[in-house]
This record gives C-alpha cells, sequence and structure tokens, in this order.
C-alpha cells in the first residue's frame, strides 16, 4: 500500500486537544471532573507538605529545648507555633485548675489533671491539620470509577457508531475509543496521587503526634515539678 495513502487514512484527531474537544458532553463532563479533583487535590497536598514540615520542625525544636532544660515559657504567651495551643493549655491548667475545695492532690494526680489538658488539646490540633485529608480519600476511592463511566460511555459510542454506518473499519471504532481510554487515564491520574499522599500524610500524623505525647509527659513533668507562685 502507497504510505502516503496509508496516512491519509489515519484520523487526525488523535491529538490529546482533539480528543478532548470532539469528546462526547458525557466524557467531558466526567473529564472535566476529573480534573478539578486532581487540581483540588495537589492544593491540598502542597499545602498540608508545607504546614507538616513546619510542625515537624517546631516539634523538632521543642524536643532539643526540653533535652537541653531549656524554658519553654510556662505562661505560653510567647509560643507562635502549631503546638502552642497544646502546651498553653498545660500551662493554663497548671495555673488556674488547683482543686477549690481544699483537697490536697498528690503530684501523680497534678500531673494526670495537666496532661489530660494537654491530650484534649492535641486532639484539637489534630483535627485541625487533618482537615481536607478526607476529600483525598474520596478522591483515591471515586476518581477511577468516574473514569471508568467515561471509558464505558465512550466505548457505547463506538459500538454506536459502528451500528449506524454499518463499517467496522478502525478509524471508525478508534476515536471513541481513545476518548474512553483518555478518561480512564485521567481518572488514574487524579487518583494515584491522592491516595499515595493520603497514606503518607496519615502515617506522618501518626508520627506526629506520638512525639507531641512524648512532649506533653516531659511537659507535665516539668510543671508537676514547679508551684504555681514559681516555687
Amino acid at each position: 500500500m502507497d504510505p502516503m495513502i496509508s496516512a491519509a487514512m489515519v484520523p487526525s484527531n488523535f491529538l490529546l486537544k482533539d480528543l478532548l474537544l470532539s469528546a462526547d458532553p458525557v466524557v467531558k463532563t466526567a473529564i472535566a471532573v476529573l480534573v478539578f479533583f486532581s487540581v483540588w487535590c495537589w492544593a491540598i497536598i502542597v499545602d498540608k507538605a508545607l504546614e507538616l514540615i513546619k510542625a515537624r520542625r517546631t516539634v523538632a525544636r521543642i524536643e532539643r529545648d526540653l533535652s537541653n532544660g531549656g524554658d519553654l515559657a510556662l505562661n505560653g504567651s510567647n509560643l507562635q507555633h502549631p503546638v502552642a495551643a497544646v502546651l498553653e493549655a498545660g500551662s493554663r491548667e497548671w495555673r488556674d485548675g488547683q482543686p477549690n475545695d481544699g483537697e490536697r492532690e498528690s503530684r501523680a494526680e497534678k500531673r494526670e489533671r495537666i496532661e489530660r489538658a494537654m491530650r484534649a488539646a492535641l486532639s484539637g490540633e489534630l483535627r485541625r491539620l487533618q482537615k481536607r485529608l478526607p476529600f483525598l480519600a474520596t478522591v483515591s476511592s471515586a476518581a477511577p470509577f468516574i473514569g471508568l463511566f467515561g471509558t464505558v460511555w465512550g466505548i457505547m459510542n463506538s459500538f454506536t457508531s459502528i451500528a449506524r454506518s454499518h463499517n467496522t473499519s478502525l478509524a471508525v471504532v478508534a476515536p471513541g475509543i481513545a476518548e474512553a481510554l483518555l478518561a480512564t487515564a485521567i481518572g488514574l491520574v487524579a487518583a494515584i496521587p491522592a491516595v499515595m499522599a493520603y497514606n503518607k500524610f496519615a502515617t506522618e500524623y501518626s508520627a506526629y503526634a506520638g512525639r507531641v505525647q512524648a512532649i506533653i509527659g516531659a511537659y507535665g513533668a516539668k510543671l508537676t515539678r514547679i508551684k504555681p507562685d514559681g516555687n
């Protein structure tokens, strides 16, 4: 066969832009949703990564101060970092949480009271840090199925084209199949980074919570040894 004739028989709409423009409206809608999901996921990933880097640096600095016996400013007013609310909750309980009924509490009871206040603050801090992470989990689960829906719809259109034209030539069915496979590919592009990021952040936040728990124990022990009047 003449190469020029073969080239002329190849459809011209196999460029990505042409596939998108010529796609069925349903396939276009699925692709648009997937692109939006992908962009929003990457925005969340970048934001959470920067936030996590800052949090880990702060925790490392506090761990270093505690191990060196440094002063963490017991009033907590000048602490500017993600765990400030946690330490401030312990300092506030240390200052203002003394029993009012005249009963004396043991050192262990005092420490448990202070650490309980800090653990409650830590729960709130973790909820703030993990905000929007469920969206990553949702995209990682839903995006492949949205892409699959576009795939099924595109293949269905391809078979419809065959039925209308009574022509089984590849030139008839290839554009629809290409559109279908494009929807699947974009679904995977959205889902794979989302699931990897979700698993990574879940692991990192678990490790972060463990390090802050250790800080709570050390800071609670330090506050227990000091009376609210500074003696």
